[in-house]
């Protein structure tokens, strides 16, 4: 069974950047889709990224689009979430989970980390 690790949260000051990294185990990751979301309390999960199992294709929620940027590394069996120009709004704890492939609806992902928290604040 994979299992998921997150890592790379902390406060950051607006405009500033995070790199989240999600490890895998149990099984090889390359044979995975792993999406990040987030969620801030109180409110639904929401996905914010997510990338094929052999890294050609991703995609990316309207409120991220050209300022994150996810990435995979499958011989670290690692995949990355660059996250550059911080807003208050991405304040959250991000979560990674696989699945077959980049399904819209976050219930079809499993395996979930444990979440990192994220907090963009002066």
């Amino acid at each position: 069974q994979l299992q998921l690790v997150e890592s790379g949260g902390g406060l950051v000051q607006p405009g500033g950047s995070l790199r989240l990294s999600c490890v895998g185990s149990g099984i090889t990751l390359d044979k995975s889709a792993i999406g990040w979301f987030r969620q801030v309390a109180g409110k639904e999960r929401e996905g914010v990224s997510c990338i094929s199992s052999s890294g050609d294709s991703a995609n990316y929620a309207d409120s991220v689009k050209g300022r994150f940027t996810i990435s995979r590394d499958n011989a670290k069996s690692t995949v990355y979430l660059q996250m550059n120009n911080l807003k208050p709004e991405d304040t959250a704890v991000y979560y990674c989970a696989g699945n077959r492939d980049c399904s819209p609806y976050v219930w079809s992902f499993g395996s979930w980390g444990q979440g990192t928290q994220v907090t963009v604040s002066e």
